[in-house]
This record gives C-alpha cells, sequence and structure tokens, in this order.
C-alpha cells in the first residue's frame, strides 16, 4: 500500500516521532548517510515560488542516492487543460515519488487519488505538513522531547498553522493562538481539537510562559494585494523583544521563513539568542530525507 503524505493526520504519532527521530539519526551522519535511495526519482510540481522547500527536496532526494525532476505546471500538458487524474496516471510510470506546491488542497488530493506512487504535500493554501514536522523535529533537538511543552503561534490562522493544530492533535503537547479577528483557523481545522489546544485573543496572554514561539508572515502568497490592510489588522500580533519577555527564559522563536522583517517579527527577536530560524530552515533537508525513505522504502 502506498504511502502519502497529504496532512499530519495522515500520520500516527509513532510516524512522526520516527520521522523526527531519523531526521535527527540523519543529521548526525551527514555526508555518511546511506545511499538509500539509489535509482529512485522524485519530482516536483511546483506552482508556488520556492527556495528552502525545493531545494531541500532535491537536497534530500541527491544525497540519499537518488535523482529528481523538477515541474511547473506551465512546462505540462496540464496548462493545455489535462486533467489531474490523467497527469497523475502517466507520471507514474516515469517517477516513484512526487511532491506538489500549489493553491488547492482538492488538487493533491485528486493526484494522490489517481498516483499509483506517494504523493507529498509540499504546500497547498490549506496546509504545509512538511514545514510542521521539520520543525518538530527542531523543538525535540532544542528542546530535547515533544512532551509536557506549551506551543503558541501568534499570526495568520493559515496553513502551517492547521497543520500545528493536527500535530497537536496527534501528540497531545499545548497548543496555544492568537490571531486577530477575522484571520483564525478554519472551523472544518478546529473543529474536535481538544482541550490541549486553545485560542486566546491577546497575544501577550498567549506568550506567557511559552516555551516555542512559532510566527509567518501576515500576507501569503496570492494575497499581495491585502498587504496593506492586513498590516492595518494585525497591529499588535509582532513578535517583538517585549512579547518575547513574557515567555520562558529559554523559549525558542521560530519561522518557516522568508520573513518581512519589522511586520510579523523584529530584526532584533529574528537574529537575537532566543531564535533557532537558521537550524529550524536547515533541518527541511534532513526531515525530508526521513520523509523520502519513510513513503519510498518504508
Amino acid at each position: 500500500m502506498k504511502k502519502d503524505l497529504l496532512t499530519i493526520q495522515d500520520l500516527t504519532e509513532e510516524d512522526i516521532h520516527a520521522l523526527v527521530d531519523r531526521g535527527i539519526e540523519l543529521k548526525k551522519q551527514g555526508r555518511k548517510a546511506e545511499k538509500s535511495l539509489s535509482g529512485y526519482i522524485l519530482g516536483l510540481m511546483f506552482d508556488k515560488a520556492s527556495t528552502r522547500t525545493r531545494v531541500s527536496l532535491e537536497s534530500a532526494m541527491l544525497k540519499l542516492g537518488g535523482q529528481t525532476i523538477f515541474l511547473s505546471k506551465a512546462d505540462t500538458q496540464m496548462s493545455r487543460e489535462e486533467t489531474v487524474g490523467d497527469t497523475a496516471r502517466v507520471l507514474s510510470r516515469y517517477i516513484d515519488v512526487l511532491a506538489i506546491r500549489t493553491y488547492s488542497h482538492e488538487s493533491v488530493v485528486e493526484m494522490a487519488r489517481c498516483a499509483h506512487i506517494p504523493i507529498i504535500n509540499a504546500l497547498t493554501d490549506l496546509y504545509h505538513p512538511c514545514q510542521v514536522l521539520s520543525d518538530l523535529m527542531t523543538v525535540k533537538e532544542k528542546k530535547g522531547s515533544l512532551k509536557d511543552l506549551k506551543i503558541v503561534w501568534i499570526g495568520d490562522g493559515n496553513n502551517v498553522a492547521h497543520s500545528w493544530i493536527q500535530a497537536a492533535n496527534i501528540l497531545g503537547f499545548e497548543l496555544a493562538l492568537s490571531c486577530p479577528r477575522g484571520y483564525h483557523p478554519l472551523a472544518k481545522v478546529l473543529e474536535g481539537a481538544g482541550r490541549n489546544i486553545s485560542m486566546i485573543a491577546d497575544p501577550k496572554d498567549a506568550a506567557k510562559d511559552a516555551d516555542v514561539i512559532n510566527t509567518d508572515v501576515w500576507t501569503s502568497m496570492g494575497q499581495d494585494d491585502q498587504r496593506a490592510r492586513r498590516r492595518a489588522d494585525f497591529a499588535g500580533f509582532q513578535l517583538d523583544q517585549a512579547l518575547i519577555s513574557r515567555a520562558k527564559p529559554d523559549v525558542i522563536v521560530m519561522h518557516c521563513l522568508p520573513a518581512h522583517r519589522g511586520e510579523e517579527i523584529t530584526s532584533e527577536v529574528l537574529d537575537g539568542p532566543n531564535s533557532v530560524v537558521l537550524d529550524q530552515a536547515g533541518n527541511k533537508l534532513y526531515l525530508h530525507q526521513a520523509l523520502l525513505e519513510w513513503v519510498c522504502v518504508g
């Protein structure tokens, strides 16, 4: 049975811990890591711009001995109205795994339904599971465990926030989200959330005694025409030193990048002693290695 990663909910608690631990192990091995995917080909179909996700996925496959093929939608017959299903069935005959970064989550679901190869969601407007898995690896690396932690999300209730909610539902850590009115996570994502997940109106209250504070840009790809309005709506939700001081002294500050310095986070915090954003970005390589192994060879 093929394995897909469309959302964090495709994983069990054991799967998440195994991927995180394997990522940490592969990081320790470095260049000595086994070429476990020699002969495998990863396809990358990206409709959205990417630095970290694309380069880390390509590098992950190459370091494990495999190869990659990059496709933009404009380079395929999907740009001339070939269906997602027909594309999925054909690509399944050429490559071994496909990572997709696109707008519509439904397109990724349809690709997985029709494909005979594993499909990885490398970002949709609804979820970003790869990001949160590598973030969890960073948290475990810095904190030693994924248990008994207070993790805080401040800002837009976006695709990354949705994946954090799913992770908290599975792993059981405390997750506090503070988002401006009108920018909360979708109700369908919050449905069934456990008592360990809470929405807190004031970001200063949410940050109190936090072990981890997370944020993301206020204006995501495809929302550029909303930037001025969003900057006004998100006033008071910036990660600055005053907000960070509400957390535990050893709090780690995370941001999946790219950052809009001076908007959702100040340079003082982004470059400060509590920031782990560069390690966080670097860990995408190792978690993606673990993920590609998991979907391709088990």
